[in-house]
């Protein structure tokens, strides 16, 4: 079900922001410019979350980063999109795009900043698909989702610099009630109510939770909800992990190769999480690929999907990929191996 959780699409705003850091394309120290679109003084900001940000201002990207964390500074999301965008509208293709790399395949967004817009939705399962992208892919900036207090210390008015010193706390509250919680984000609008979207880590488990539409009172109800939920979570359910990060699968048929195979292996650990009085007898595990597969063979190129099954239906995929990097034969090797199989050979 679809609902409106416009705050909270800043994730997919930092994901976008993640993948150029991850790539190095920006570093945490690069400046970004303001925009007047971003400016404090633009009527958009004056109920909304902010930064507190100037036309003709540069910030960095860490501050950025944190801003939109701790602060959900709609300002700084704009600041974001129009580095790389120009616009925020144009922006949103690139979320679109990303949003479908990671087989989030209802999400839509109508600007990068959360404000209120028709096109920005997107559903409790994509969100959670979203906070766990984040936490395995961004194992770097991912502890900054943990940051509980962030005071912008570059306000260029004494407007700003009042409103910095009384907006410094995370919005989220569960940093601040649960131990072991460390992320993600929440929102708030008129329509859509209080929503969140969380994590936590005890005793070796996590758990993501994602609350929408609650209309209770303030991000300390919401909190408290959350940490209702994900108490329970830990309680009542178990984590069967299959195959760790790292181990080897099995071994695929390499055709053209130096080597006659190459390892699969998984980039996470493979795991369900399950109620803890469920029987794994109904749970199936399988590597499925296509082989031989033809050399060149990348080290991490993905060469088949592991799959679990709950009662024959697939409930979770994950990719497998190359453990090794396997080279291709040169052209007399080729042929020796074109000879040796039509003479029936392998």
């Amino acid at each position: 079900m679809f609902g409106f959780v416009m705050p909270m699409l800043k994730l997919m705003t930092l994901t976008v922001l993640f993948d150029a850091i991850k790539s190095g394309d920006l570093k945490m120290d690069d400046v970004l410019s303001v925009s007047e679109n971003a400016d404090y003084k633009n009527p958009l900001w004056y109920p909304a979350s902010k930064m507190c940000l100037v036309s003709g201002q540069k910030i960095t990207v860490r501050d950025a980063i944190l801003g939109i964390i701790v602060l959900s500074a709609g300002d700084a999301s704009v600041v974001v999109a129009e580095h790389f965008a120009k616009s925020e509208n144009k922006f949103t293709d690139l979320m679109t795009k990303k949003a479908r790399e990671i087989g989030m395949e209802k999400s839509t967004f109508g600007n990068a900043s959360g404000l209120p817009n028709e096109n920005n939705l997107m559903t409790s399962r994509e969100l959670g698909i979203l906070a766990k992208y984040i936490i395995n892919e961004y194992s770097d900036m991912y502890p900054m989702f943990a940051t509980k207090r962030f005071e912008f210390d570059d306000a260029k008015t004494d407007w700003c610099r009042d409103w910095n010193r009384t907006h410094t706390l995370n919005y989220n509250k569960l940093l601040f009630l649960m131990p072991g919680a460390d992320g993600l984000k929440t929102g708030h609008t008129d329509d859509g109510g209080y929503g969140m979207v969380a994590s936590s880590k005890i005793g070796g488990r996590r758990l993501i939770g994602v609350i929408n539409g609650f209309h209770g009172r303030g991000h300390d109800a919401l909190a408290e909800e959350m940490k209702k939920m994900l108490n329970h979570g830990y309680k009542t359910t178990q984590t069967k992990v299959f195959f760790h990060a790292g181990d080897v699968l099995t071994t695929v048929p390499v055709w053209y190769g130096r080597y006659p195979t190459v390892e699969a292996t998984v980039n996470e650990n493979v795991a369900i999480t399950l109620p803890k009085d469920y029987s794994l007898k109904n749970i199936r595990v399988m590597a499925r690929f296509e082989e031989p597969i033809s050399a060149p063979i990348k080290a991490g190129q993905k060469i088949g999907e592991v799959v679990i099954e709950k009662n024959g239906d697939i409930v979770k995929r994950y990719p497998l990929v190359a453990k090794n990097r396997v080279r291709k034969i040169q052209f007399i090797g080729r042929v020796i191996k074109n000879i040796s199989v039509m003479l029936g050979g392998k």
